[in-house]
Parts: structure tokens; C-alpha cells; sequence
């Protein structure tokens, strides 16, 4: 039997949860898996992952096909990359000490990176906010000087209503 590493859904309905699971290709979606690998949170922005590396490498190892999702989950928390270097090592085209340097100068770069899309996500959020609070600032003043240049008129029209009333009682 073949496996695969693949997404098994949990949470409740519109809240997605992921286990990123090696399981057989004739397991049901949500059905028995040999081992959990990590998990995925699509709603925390940016999306939360968690993999042991070490073993969803030794499954990749042992020949299991990531679907499409768990690859592009599995290349960007480094694990395919590893493979990479791995095998390289197996070749013996560089000892495994450099592959590792290679890995830990890679994924420093690549925190720093996912720290820099934090920050900036952070900051587009905080600058949306204040914009809108800006603007129904805005909107509420205006509605406030709105009301203030009614209330003036509607009291010179009362003032020249008392002047002609006081006019007409004298004359």
C-alpha cells in the first residue's frame, strides 16, 4: 500500500483545523492515519503550521507522496529542502555538517522573512483601523457643525422674529 502525506480536517463547520497526517491511499479523508505529523491553522494570519521535521522527512524517505497542499506546507517550513540537502549527502556531494549549515542560513532567512509578511500584515491592519476611525471622526464632526449651523440659523430666525414682534407691538 502507498502513503501519503495529507491533510486530515477537524474543527467545526467554516472553522477548518488541519492534523497533517501520513495515512494510506485507501484511508478515508478523515479516517485512520499511521502518523500525525503536524498541524495547520488556515485562519491565524499569517496561517500557523507546526511539522516534526524529523519524521515527515523519514516518511518522504520511505517514499510517500505529499498531496499538493502538504508539499507547498512541507517546502515552506523547509522540509522538501532538507530532502534536498539530504540527498545530496547521500551522493556525497557535501558532508552532513554543511547541509545542515546550509539549512539553519536558509531557515534564518526564511524567519526572518516570515517576521518582516507579521510586521507588515501588523502595521496594513493598525493603518486600516486608524483610516477608518479617521474617517468616522470625520463624518461625526461633520454631522456635529452640521447640526451647530442649524441650530444658528434657526436661532437669528427666532431673534428676527422677536425683533419684528417687539416691532410691531410698538408701532
Amino acid at each position: 500500500m502507498s502513503v501519503k502525506i495529507r491533510l486530515q480536517r477537524h474543527g467545526s463547520k467554516k472553522r477548518p483545523f488541519y492534523f497533517i497526517v501520513a495515512a494510506t491511499t485507501t484511508a478515508p479523508r478523515d479516517g485512520k492515519f499511521i502518523e500525525k505529523l503536524g498541524t495547520y491553522n488556515p485562519l491565524t494570519v499569517p496561517a500557523t503550521i507546526r511539522v516534526n521535521r524529523e519524521r515527515s522527512l523519514h516518511w518522504l524517505d520511505k517514499g510517500a507522496q505529499p498531496t499538493n497542499t502538504c508539499r507547498r506546507i512541507l517546502s515552506f517550513k523547509g522540509v522538501l529542502y532538507l530532502k534536498h540537502l539530504m540527498r545530496g549527502v547521500s551522493l556525497g556531494l557535501f558532508d552532513e555538517a554543511t547541509a545542515m549549515e546550509k539549512f539553519e542560513n536558509w531557515n534564518g532567512q526564511h524567519e526572518e522573512l516570515v517576521a518582516r509578511r507579521e510586521e507588515a500584515h501588523r502595521k496594513h491592519k493598525s493603518d486600516k483601523r486608524n483610516e477608518t476611525m479617521k474617517e468616522s471622526v470625520r463624518k461625526v464632526e461633520e454631522k456635529n457643525l452640521a447640526r451647530a449651523a442649524q441650530e444658528e440659523t434657526a436661532a437669528q430666525e427666532e431673534a428676527a422674529e422677536n425683533t419684528e414682534s417687539t416691532e410691531q407691538t410698538e408701532g
